[in-house]
């Protein structure tokens, strides 16, 4: 799809917008949104208002991301191992959750934009689950972008989840070959591509139990900048160098094993690795 020049000229994110090939942009970005506790201790405020400011991050990108007309934007939201932190925090992250989803729904309906929820969250507190609920039945038609929210999620578990789904689905219909596609379709969120990018912001090199099984072949894009100074043109310069890599899949580039006589022109084009955005 053709998309309109959405920056205003002279801009850096102009600048960036310009170099990007707009028909070859990554399907499917998911992101790990890491950084609020750090952002807010930096500033010597408490951990809350990091997780404020990285809630008004999460509408920015989102807004973004429909404008560029993005199919999939994946972003980990809330991990099953952040139980583990305090209880008032736990308690305030559920609030912000609510608080999000009330004020966006009404953009998403608006503007297109589908919200699904991946993990067990249905095991989160029951005026949590009704808000979510609510939210994916009523953007379950829209077809813009679609906004996939890691919710009370792990990794392992969302494999341990879809092998009791393909289990569930062998009582019920007999012999069912175990095969990586079928296991591939009890996953949650099945019918999406894979990530064709991930990106970790606040510098960590790990991908932290997130989507353990999608990200296998995922170009890995880290930056130092904490979540809640990440920016559209970080967006951006991230997307740029995706399109500079070279994804072969396990499989040889372009010509590779050809013999010199057989293409003496032919020059490899390297792979560049993700460098650190500018803050």
């Amino acid at each position: 799809m053709k998309t309109k020049f959405p920056f205003k000229s002279g801009s850096p994110e102009a600048s960036l917008w310009a170099q990007i090939d707009r028909e070859a942009l990554p399907r499917h970005i998911a992101i790990i949104l890491d950084g609020n506790g750090r952002w807010a201790q930096r500033r010597r405020q408490p951990r809350i208002a990091g997780h404020r400011a990285g809630v008004r991050r999460v509408r920015e990108i989102v807004e973004f991301c429909a404008r560029i007309h993005l199919p999939a934007l994946t972003l980990f939201a809330f991990s099953l191992d952040n139980w583990k932190r305090p209880q008032g925090e736990t308690e305030f992250l559920m609030q912000l959750l609510r608080q999000y989803i009330r004020r966006e729904l009404d953009y998403m309906r608006r503007n297109n934009v589908r919200l699904r929820v991946i993990g067990r969250w249905q095991e989160l507190p029951a005026a949590v689950r009704a808000d979510v609920a609510q939210a994916i039945e009523s953007t379950a038609a829209n077809t813009g972008l679609q906004v996939v929210v890691a919710l009370n999620y792990s990794g392992r578990g969302e494999l341990v989840d879809t092998v009791r789904r393909l289990f569930i689905d062998m009582q019920r219909n007999g012999r069912v070959p175990i095969t990586e596609a079928n296991l591939a379709a009890h996953l949650d969120a099945a019918d999406l591509p894979d990530p064709d990018l991930l990106i970790r912001t606040s510098g960590e090199m790990r991908i932290s139990n997130f989507l353990l099984w999608q990200l296998a072949y995922t170009e890995i894009w880290v930056t130092e900048t904490l979540w809640p100074d990440f920016t559209p043109r970080h967006l951006l310069e991230a997307i740029l160098d995706f399109q500079r890599r070279e994804r072969r899949y396990g499989g040889l580039a372009d010509g590779a094993g050809k013999s010199h006589e057989d293409s003496p022109s032919e020059v490899r084009r390297p792979i560049r690795r993700p460098q650190p955005a500018r803050r």
